[in-house]
């Protein structure tokens, strides 16, 4: 087992705006708490914007990775050899690839946030799932890492 001739990771970080949304959960929680006074209003807006921070970036801190001859996509682990085709997919094809083109049996590592995705086929007979849905700010990239991760596992 070689390691993929070009490696590929990305971290799929929320957007800038969604600190911003934190910190003005922290001032909702203490306006809240503002009739209880001083502390509990400080204590509101250190402990609310704490609590969104904490769940943006955890929502943030999905992976997608190339590494040796798997792709590693959030918690999916998937042998390249078990891939077919990918397609780039434009913010347009995404989007109908989210909704109404979208298949129930297929993997689906959505972040609305990122507009332009990757459907990579799954070759694999035993396995049920149609194809990958990878929302990805570089698709081309992710794309040919998998095709050189397939040709070095070859």
């Amino acid at each position: 087992m070689q390691p993929s001739a070009t490696p590929y990771e990305e971290r799929l970080t929320a957007p800038r705006s969604w600190w911003l949304i934190s910190f003005l959960v922290g001032v909702s929680f203490a306006l809240i708490l503002l009739p209880f006074g001083t502390l509990p209003l400080l204590g509101g807006l250190v402990g609310g914007t704490a609590a969104a921070a904490v769940v943006a970036s955890s929502y943030g801190s999905v992976r997608i990775r190339v590494v040796g001859d798997s792709l590693i996509a959030g918690e999916a682990k998937i042998p390249v050899a078990a891939l077919g085709e990918a397609e780039i997919m434009d913010a347009d094809e995404a989007r109908a690839w989210r909704t109404y083109k979208a298949d129930t049996r297929a993997f689906l590592l959505l972040r609305s946030y990122i507009p332009t995705a990757l459907r990579v086929q799954v070759t694999d007979p035993q396995d049920p799932t149609p194809y990958l849905y990878l929302s990805t700010r570089e698709p081309e990239r992710l794309a040919q890492a998998l095709v050189a991760a397939r040709e070095a596992a070859a």
